[in-house]
């Protein structure tokens, strides 16, 4: 366990570190200091982390029946000291979307995901993680208060595309999706609900051409109705 930790603690210190980077920096500073702090002190990470590679940590992550960050007096949960494991290990990208693409341990996709997140570029980031906006699993969450809600993928993945912190984590920016299909780095994306909206809008646009609303029709109705009061109005008079 101490060459646990000690390796920890030679990737943390800057002066000496000569690994590999992202985003041209050591992979583990993507968390912020008071994060890693707690993650390194955490029984969790000393007894649970230790001498995992690769392929035991996708045993560990199977494991998980929650999703988080730091929790009651910022208590790092085991999803965000795996997290960190990976960032330690750096595995190959086939790797990293093998976790990703399984469907059996829907935890280490999430897992996945947030590594994806973290450390791919941007025209990867939405490449890897759009179809998972498709994937509607059911997630547990640990709140920062210590409780528990309910979070379903494809939000969970969501917001890992749009908010800058997401389970004490901050997140580099991403450039918005337009942009990059401007520059050519990605397709246009088509929504899931492509065809419904192209329903709703032909609908509306034959609204628009009869110039007839739910509105008129009602008023139209009604307008009827006063009429045949008038009628019967005029009858009793003459007779």
């Amino acid at each position: 366990m101490s060459t646990h930790q000690t390796d920890t603690t030679r990737m943390l210190d800057t002066r000496g570190y000569t690994g590999p980077l992202i985003h041209n920096t050591n992979p583990l500073h993507l968390l912020e200091t008071p994060v890693r702090d707690r993650i390194t002190e955490s029984y969790y990470w000393k007894e649970q982390c230790f001498a995992l590679n690769a392929a035991t940590l996708c045993d560990k992550a199977a494991q998980l029946t929650y999703i988080g960050g730091t929790y009651g007096q910022q208590k790092p949960t085991p999803f965000l000291c795996l997290l960190f494991k990976l960032l330690q290990l750096l595995p190959e990208r086939e790797i990293v979307m093998l976790y990703l693409q399984q469907r059996e341990f829907k935890y280490l996709t999430a897992l996945a995901a947030f590594f994806v997140r973290l450390t791919f570029e941007a025209k990867e980031v939405y490449k890897v993680l759009e179809p998972l906006l498709g994937d509607w699993r059911k997630l547990r969450r640990r709140t920062r208060e210590g409780g528990w809600r309910v979070d379903w993928m494809d939000q969970f993945v969501d917001d890992l595309l749009v908010k800058d912190r997401v389970c004490a984590t901050s997140l580099r920016k991403l450039p918005n999706r337009m942009i990059l299909e401007d520059l050519g780095q990605l397709e246009v994306r088509v929504s899931p609900l492509g065809d419904e909206i192209e329903e709703i809008d032909r609908e509306e646009d034959g609204e628009d051409k009869s110039g007839r609303s739910e509105e008129d029709e009602v008023q139209e109705i009604n307008g009827h109705d006063n009429m045949h009061v008038v009628d019967d109005e005029n009858s009793d008079v003459s007779d």
